[in-house]
């Protein structure tokens, strides 16, 4: 831990977190540039950097800003809100299956959306049937779980049994549902960042221009007390309570603004804050890493997606969920290999 100090104030950092979330953001911006670049017309990064300048030619900036750019805007924004959401829940809960795919979050988002499609609903009303079930969700869980508090196993049981319910929920909805209308609930249900536009980015940006402060700034220093058991919390002056549902409130916002915005994306929530953790080595959530690390995941899985099979496009949600998959049994393995399950 070293400290940096100025007239004005005190920040204290540690010299691998920091090296590790430059070195995200510069793989991030890397991988932006070579989506921007790649598909059918392609454009050499020198260009997709003129152009984001406000250079190029007419074809060269309608391609890159009007067609591309959201998309790869969106995937680094629901990247980012999953991440972070995910980094918050494993701390709030202190373990790490505690993420929005194992709570229920985002088969609470895949039920709204599914009831609008049964319903007949636009896009748009899609989108905000998901935000809608994400939250009513995270409400459910809480209120299932108080008990006194909010312990983090009960938090977790409960999450599980939740998303169990609304699973079979899914799947009744999905047969009364048309068949053109079911098939695009499927695509949406397995994660797409296709078609993506400037629309689906707004809401979520400006989501988390409000919710990554209260996140980072009001909760990740309590959280980061709280790791290390609530009669030390408490010890030390924090509102674990507070704390708590603050922390829940705004995760699962972010969960439900990243799921309208591209479907329930899995196991980047998961993923992200533990390979955050091992590349910072440092105590705590690790929350910006976290979240930077979640935006380069979902461009890479992006991009791959987008050039894996020759002549079409895979969801998203496919690439996220075989590598996440795959780390997961890797961490079960090693874990096993340690003594420790």
């Amino acid at each position: 831990m070293r400290v940096l100090r100025t007239t004005a104030l005190s920040v204290r950092y540690r010299p691998r977190a920091l090296t590790a979330s430059v070195a995200c953001l510069v793989l991030a911006f890397a991988a932006m540039v070579i989506t921007l670049g790649s598909g059918d017309y392609r454009i050499p990064p020198g260009e997709v950097l003129r152009t984001l300048a406000g250079g190029g030619t007419v074809a060269d900036h309608f391609i890159v800003v009007q067609l591309r750019l959201p998309r790869v805007v969106t995937a680094l924004l629901v990247g980012g809100a999953l991440a972070l959401a995910g980094a918050a829940f494993q701390s709030l809960v202190r373990n790490p299956l505690g993420s929005p795919d194992m709570l229920g979050f985002t088969e609470g988002a895949a039920t709204g959306a599914l009831v609008v499609v049964v319903a007949g609903g636009s896009s748009l009303a899609l989108a905000g049937g998901a935000m809608i079930g994400g939250v009513a969700t995270g409400v459910g869980v809480y209120a299932l779980a108080w008990r006194r508090g909010v312990h983090g196993y009960r938090l977790i049981l409960t999450g599980i049994g939740v998303s169990a319910i609304l699973s079979g929920v899914n799947g009744y909805l999905m047969t009364k549902a048309q068949l053109m209308d079911a098939a695009r609930a499927m695509l949406w249900l397995t994660g797409s960042l296709d078609g993506r536009g400037w629309s689906d980015v707004v809401p979520l940006a400006v989501a988390m221009v409000v919710l990554v402060p209260v996140v980072v700034a009001g909760c990740g220093r309590a959280l980061h007390i709280i790791e290390m058991g609530d009669d030390v919390a408490r010890a030390l002056g924090i509102s674990v309570e507070r704390v708590r549902l603050m922390t829940l409130a705004a995760a699962v916002l972010l969960t439900s603004f990243a799921a309208a915005a591209a479907g329930p994306v899995s196991f980047v929530a998961l993923t992200a804050p533990q390979l955050a953790r091992r590349l910072t080595r440092a105590p705590g959530p690790n929350l910006i890493p976290s979240m930077l690390l979640g935006s380069v995941l979902l461009t890479c899985a992006d991009l791959v997606a987008q050039h894996a099979v020759p002549g079409r496009q895979l969801p998203v949600g496919v690439v996220t969920g075989v590598l996440g998959g795959g780390y997961l049994i890797w961490l079960l393995a090693a874990g096993r290999r340690a003594g420790r399950i």
